[in-house]
């Protein structure tokens, strides 16, 4: 009987095994990575194109505009403007109409009160008389009562619900203003005594000057 010649198998050295799982968990990890990066890319331009407007800037005249205006004007008067509630101040470039945040709110209150509505017919027709199509800013200031941060979010909330009074009432496009919150930062009295605690807390409305 002829012998058969039965060679063993020959085993793959286990290394190559090793190498070939390495590479294939890398396979997967990088088209994972792949995936997350394109729906990065994806939530990026969403929030650019569908992010909150509020905030702000959104009238004509650039941040650096609004950050130039000089609250401590000189007082003036307009002939249409009789409230002695309302504070008219301005200069060459910006006209500021002030009212205090007891006349335009209730006590820890963003919606305007019926009251006010006199006082900010007086303003808007005061506007749209001289200056009818300039770039507005509306800056809601507070005392120095409770957090900065939460004094922060009332003086933006007061001016957003002055701002959309405008827009709904006295006929201003909403794209010409834009919202500020001064918050506790800007003191225009002492918040040591109740008197001047209730000044500082207004909302002023700011006219850009157009040359």
């Amino acid at each position: 009987m002829a012998e058969l010649d039965v060679q063993p198998k020959k085993k793959n050295p286990w290394w190559i095994w090793l190498i070939i799982a390495a590479v294939i968990i890398a396979l997967i990890l990088l088209v994972r990575g792949c995936d997350k990066a394109a729906d990065g890319s994806e939530n990026s331009r969403d929030s650019t194109e569908t992010g909150d407007t509020t905030a702000s800037i959104t009238g004509a005249a650039t941040l650096s505009d609004w950050d130039n205006v000089d609250f401590n004007a000189s007082e003036t008067s307009y002939d249409e403007v009789t409230d002695k509630s309302i504070s008219v101040r301005g200069n060459a470039n910006y006209a500021i109409y002030g009212l205090g945040e007891n006349i335009l709110f209730s006590v820890g209150d963003t919606s305007i009160q019926a009251s006010a509505e006199s006082q900010l017919k007086q303003i808007s027709a005061s506007l749209n008389k001289r200056f009818k199509g300039a770039s507005l800013a509306v800056y809601g200031s507070t005392d120095s009562t409770g957090g900065a941060k939460m004094n922060k979010e009332i003086g933006e909330s007061r001016a957003n619900a002055v701002k959309h009074w405008l827009v709904e009432n006295a006929g201003i496009a909403e794209s010409t203003i834009s919202v500020h919150s001064r918050g506790q930062s800007s003191p225009v009295a002492s918040n040591a005594t109740p008197e001047g605690r209730q000044m500082n807390r207004r909302v002023d409305i700011v006219a850009r000057i157009q040359k």
